[in-house]
């Protein structure tokens, strides 16, 4: 009897589905603060130009704590580093929701981790990577992957949804002010219930090898060298393009009323959903390189023309269309990078490409910022959109001729098989 409990305690599903529910709640908070944040700023007082500073610092904090996920979480412990970022994270939205200043804001952003992309790509997740593929096999772990984005970005998409709450609440409370933090500190308890998710883990999700940890190999070290180059020029352009300033842009440029864009926002995130579906069944048959940089593409393109749009419909259907395509990338992109090093390398290599994407990330918005503050609105979207594709045209040339294993593996065994048919 105890060692079936023992067999159930152990087994990689049940630590999947716990991996799977805790980014689930968390990309739920996340996606409400990512439409939330920038309104709840500027509703206590704050200038764009400090929106933006404060957007910037949150992700300078997410990168902080990647950087000290990468190199300590497997000798710290995954699940106390799971745990111990779940709650610097509530306190941070906690903290947020509860304070006015500039300096208690931009406090609670920096060690909070405060999100205002909109999609959750901090440290946790990370961790949850590196902890995946260990739960399945490699001709699956794509799958595996699509699953633990898919959920994420429902969660991302109820986020949005709930972030509709200040227009409901203020009609209750009489003052938006309170509507609005009350709506952060639903994202605070979110990130806490996180730690029910964490509990259910054992021993079997840490790293066995945590205590030698090997240098990593010649041709690991070229490869992510060339990945994180181009992944910083793709951030840089995402950091251009949050989900606070992107809700932002579609309350001033077309007066559009938060309960709307709230919805625009949930039905991005369904579409971010279906689309990693999309993105594994189409890696299984053109490869991970090819699905990341063609569905890339076309989203850049239609990014540019919800600039140029004449209402609120009309970008609002574009941007639909954009996001139908534009995270089919996000679990290819996973896979590959994973694929692509050792089972030992791959904490190291999740931390140091995500480190390289959220220090990207959080330099750019104090910019936009600025840009749309001093400039334009639609600037920050078309000079996102550019360096997207230009991002995605170099991965391709740079990548194309280096697929995963399990894909040259398959293409050597086609070899043979029209070989022996010949």
């Amino acid at each position: 009897m105890l060692a079936d409990l023992e067999a159930v305690r152990m087994s990689p599903e049940r630590a999947r589905r716990a991996l799977y529910a805790a980014a689930f709640l968390r990309a739920t908070a996340t996606g409400l603060v990512g439409v939330e944040l920038a309104l709840f700023l500027t509703r206590v007082g704050l200038d764009l130009s400090l929106v933006g500073v404060v957007l910037g610092t949150g992700l300078a904090g997410a990168a902080a704590a990647a950087l000290l996920s990468t190199v300590f979480a497997d000798r710290f412990g995954r699940r106390r580093t799971l745990g111990v970022l779940a709650m610097l994270g509530a306190g941070g939205a906690a903290a947020a929701a509860l304070s006015s200043s500039a300096a208690a804001l931009l406090a609670a952003a920096f060690f909070g981790m405060l999100n205002g992309m909109g999609r959750d790509r901090g440290a946790s997740l990370i961790v949850e990577q590196a902890i995946l593929p260990s739960t399945t096999t490699a001709s699956e772990r794509t799958q595996v992957l699509a699953r633990y984005n898919v959920l994420q970005d429902a969660g991302h998409a109820l986020g949005a949804l709930a972030a509709a709450l200040p227009s409901l609440l203020q009609g209750v409370a009489g003052d938006a002010a309170i509507a609005h933090r009350a709506t952060m500190l639903l994202a605070a308890a979110l990130m806490l219930a996180q730690l029910a998710c964490y509990a259910l883990l054992d021993e079997s999700v840490e790293n066995e090898r945590s205590n030698r940890q090997l240098p990593m190999t010649p041709a690991t070290r070229r490869t992510l060298a060339r990945l994180c180059a181009l992944f910083a020029i793709d951030s840089l352009a995402g950091g251009l393009l949050l989900t606070s300033l992107l809700s932002y842009f579609f309350f001033e440029r077309f007066s559009a009323p938060q309960s709307a864009i709230a919805a625009l926002f949930f039905g991005a995130r369904v579409l971010n959903a279906v689309s990693h579906f999309g993105a594994a069944w189409l890696a299984k048959r053109i490869g991970l390189v090819n699905t990341m940089v063609f569905t890339h593409i076309p989203s850049s393109v239609l990014l540019m023309t919800v600039a140029f749009a004449p209402s609120f419909p009309i970008a609002a259907l574009l941007f639909l269309l954009r996001e139908g395509l534009v995270e089919m990338d996000v679990p290819t992109r996973q896979s590959y990078v994973l694929a692509v090093v050792e089972p030992e390398e791959r904490t190291r290599a999740s931390g140091i490409t995500n480190l390289v994407r959220l220090a990207a990330w959080a330099v750019a918005p104090t910019f936009a910022g600025m840009i749309m503050n001093g400039t334009s609105l639609m600037t920050p979207l078309l000079l996102g959109a550019s360096m997207k594709i230009a991002y995605d045209l170099a991965l391709w040339r740079a990548f194309r001729r280096l697929p995963a294993p399990e894909e040259r593996a398959a293409a050597a065994e086609n070899r043979g098989g029209n070989v022996q048919a010949r």
